[in-house]
């Protein structure tokens, strides 16, 4: 097992900014960050399956969990419950891999609280336009959900200045790689690379 710990990064965004995409590329191509996958109660998706986007259950298990104190963070979200264990979670980090958070501002602060030496990240569209283009390409929803959707988003947004970094995603490769430098830079920090590279340390300084 590794002796350097995982860092935690929270990412938000508000729907059709195409965090998850973003998210996505970023591990695809980062074999030590991986996705925390969260426990919710909404219903699964077409392409999705259990335990890889989200461990799905019913309210029942998620109410137990949440009297059991298992989730480090949880929030209602259009409806839904979703919330992260905190014991996986933990352990993922143990074994000095990075570990991404997908979930809102109500998450995030919850978060931030009992792990403040966590990295936060929202990421922005370019213009109102963009987002809801990008919702209403989508297909999947009617014009009434959509404009609630906007305007969720837009309460959404005004909780960037809780966060460290900002990535605009107006072009996807240009996003991706401002996303890819702060993971970077996060892995230069002195602490990390002192854990990482004790060993040559005391051989440069003996």
């Amino acid at each position: 097992m590794s002796t350097t710990t995982g860092t935690l990064y929270i990412i938000s965004a508000p729907s059709g900014a195409g965090k998850s995409s973003l998210v996505k590329a970023l591990i695809d191509s980062e074999p030590h960050v991986r996705v925390s996958v969260s426990h919710t109660t909404r219903a699964m998706r077409p392409g999705e399956s259990d335990g890889v986007h989200y461990h799905f259950v019913d309210h029942a298990q998620f109410t137990g969990m949440l009297e059991q104190n298992e989730f480090l963070e949880h929030a209602q979200v259009f409806g839904n419950y979703y919330g992260t264990s905190q014991r996986a979670l933990e352990k993922t980090l143990a074994e000095g891999i990075d570990l991404i958070l997908e979930i809102d501002w109500q998450g995030a602060q919850q978060v931030r609280r009992l792990m403040p030496q966590s990295k936060s990240i929202f990421i922005l569209p370019p213009t109102l336009e963009a987002l809801r283009h990008r919702l209403t390409s989508r297909g999947q929803d009617s014009g009434e959900v959509i404009e609630q959707r906007m305007r969720e988003a837009v309460s959404e947004m005004s909780h960037y200045v809780e966060y460290d970094y900002i990535v605009i995603n107006d072009d996807f490769s240009h996003a991706l790689s401002d996303l890819k430098a702060i993971f970077r830079a996060n892995q230069l920090l002195q602490p990390a690379q002192q854990q990482r590279h004790l060993g040559l340390l005391n051989e440069l300084l003996a």
